[in-house]
């Protein structure tokens, strides 16, 4: 009988993931904690020239190999090639970071008081979604908040299409055109031709 393979610390972050999206339905100040599944990647790939986050330490992924795979919410097909392509994976990232942009700007709106905070959750970059109850800390400064409205909308987002190419794909499918797997792999471009020319 083959012997299962032991469990390292990182197999269980998912349940971060999972924690992360609950506590915003409580106290969305909790969605700066997101800016670390930003952050990290980049420097991780910044000091290695690898996507070692995308491959061991992304919850996310995790999270959706645990539906797909253990819990069977996949229909386990392969992507379109469209989807797949250099074209779609730019151009989705693009996309996402103009919606990023376009979140500071109001951000930064509400930190000249040009404009007031909007306590609202926007799924899928249209669909807003009323989300007063889950503001709590109004000793904090308002763009503050505003950022955590934005950045939530955002992770809320991906997490959607997650499970949605999750269930019509394989289980991973977001990570072929996942934003920060994109970019860390430009990263890892870059370092490789870098060192090329050494």
């Amino acid at each position: 009988m083959k012997k299962a393979a032991k469990k390292n610390w990182y197999d269980y972050l998912y349940i971060a993931s999972a924690i992360y999206l609950f506590l915003g339905l409580f106290n969305i100040l909790f969605a700066w904690l997101g800016m670390l599944c930003f952050t990290i990647p980049l420097i991780i790939s910044f000091k290695t020239g690898t996507k070692t986050y995308c491959n061991k330490y992304c919850g996310r992924g995790q999270l959706f190999n645990l539906l797909g795979k253990k819990l069977k919410l996949s229909r386990n097909k392969s992507m379109p090639n469209w989807m797949k392509s250099k074209v779609f994976r730019y151009g989705f990232l693009l996309f996402f970071l103009t919606m990023f942009s376009l979140m500071i700007f109001n951000t930064v709106l509400v930190f000249n008081g040009t404009r007031s905070l909007s306590q609202v959750v926007t799924l899928l970059w249209t669909f807003k979604i009323p989300w007063q109850w889950a503001y709590h800390i109004t000793s904090a400064p308002l763009w503050v908040s505003q950022y955590a409205f934005g950045f939530y909308s955002i992770m809320l987002t991906s997490i959607v299409l997650g499970i949605i190419t999750m269930a019509m794909y394989k289980p991973r499918s977001w990570c072929i055109y996942c934003p920060m797997g994109t970019m860390t792999q430009l990263v890892c471009v870059a370092k490789e031709s870098a060192n090329k020319t050494k």
